[in-house]
């Protein structure tokens, strides 16, 4: 314990810069559920353009995995997040000036594919900045940035619809917040661990020797195309995995806030209250499969057999909480029981 504190600690304000990203892209992308009510009353919208809306949001946040995974390893993470959240912030600035189905759908579509650049970099920086044995813990506590997005999101932006009085100066508000994020990135991550001017030696060696295979004690490089990675049993294990997992958390994310209207007759104050409550579940969960998967390792079990374990645990909670759903009497428990759900997730 005492030779790993000595190391120093700068590849946690990486990761945690990462996780505030991480917490920005979720209050940008579930702005538009939480603002409907007024915006669908505003502009005279319904709830099948809002879901032709998400479906264009989907499709290119789908293409923009994709594209940024190969913009990552083109230009790097420092840069490759620089445009990522520069221009999901732009788009959702753009937001205000929406006037319909068609303008909501473009401006969607161009958050959706710069969004999704979130994640191939945080993956891309958790692999260059930690250590295999960290690798798990650190990849939770940046999922966890999703959930606590999904969780101060709500109040924050049912603050600011309060304070600023419309949506548009909403989306204006919220947008600023990635932009004002670039400012401490570009002063902080200044270059990758082996030449970072702001690295102890002890820490970039502590980095370094971790990032080895340890049967050939090399720092790993190989860099497969998409037709060798899609060509692997392992590759469609995570594809099949997330195939089905994936769209429990999209429900949440799109619906959550018009269940609350519709089923509650919700507005955007009284979602604020509620629509927080399930992300804490999904915080509290990914923190705790970062750490049950660390605990496991060092245990001795397998990487493989650790990733198939938790998996399919969280895979069993999800589905024991959704069936009990159907038994919610309250908007309480049926937050409660997500909550729940995402925990698993």
């Amino acid at each position: 314990m005492s030779s790993i504190a000595k190391v120093g600690k700068f590849r946690w304000a990486i990761v945690s810069l990462v996780a505030l990203a991480t917490i920005i892209n979720y209050i940008d992308r579930g702005a538009l559920g939480f603002l409907w009510p007024e915006i669908s009353d505003d502009l005279g919208l319904t709830k099948t353009d809002y879901a032709i809306i998400l479906n264009v949001f989907t499709f290119a946040y789908a293409f923009g995995q994709t594209l940024f995974g190969k913009i990552f390893d083109w230009i790097g993470t420092r840069l490759g997040f620089v445009l990522a959240i520069g221009v999901w912030s732009l788009a959702t600035v753009l937001h205000a000036v929406a006037t319909g189905l068609a303008s909501f759908a473009v401006f969607r579509a161009i958050l959706g594919v710069s969004e999704a650049g979130n994640w191939p970099g945080a993956t891309k920086a958790n692999a260059e900045w930690f250590p295999i044995n960290e690798r798990a813990l650190a990849q939770g506590i940046f999922n966890s940035g999703a959930a606590i997005g999904g969780i101060v999101s709500a109040p924050i932006i049912g603050i600011l619809f309060v304070f600023l009085g419309s949506w548009q100066a909403t989306f204006i508000a919220i947008g600023l917040l990635g932009f004002l994020w670039l400012v401490p990135w570009l002063l902080v991550y200044k270059s990758g661990p082996d030449t970072h001017p702001w690295l102890s030696e002890e820490e970039r060696q502590y980095i370094i020797t971790g990032q080895r295979n340890q049967d050939t004690n090399e720092v790993a490089t190989y860099a497969p195309d998409s037709k060798e990675i899609l060509s692997r049993k392992e590759s469609w294990g995570v594809i099949m995995a997330s195939f089905f997992l994936d769209p429990i958390w999209w429900l949440f994310i799109g619906w959550l806030p018009l269940y609350l209207n519709e089923t509650y007759g919700f507005g955007v104050e009284e979602i604020a209250i509620y629509a927080w409550i399930p992300y804490v579940g999904a915080m509290f969960g990914a923190w705790f499969g970062g750490l049950l998967a660390q605990n496991r390792i060092k245990a001795g079990w397998t990487v493989n057999k650790t990733r198939k374990s938790v998996i399919t645990l969280g895979g069993l909670i999800m589905l024991v909480f959704l069936l009990l759903t159907t038994q919610a009497a309250t908007p309480f428990v049926a937050v409660m029981l997500m909550a729940a759900i995402l925990f698993g997730f």
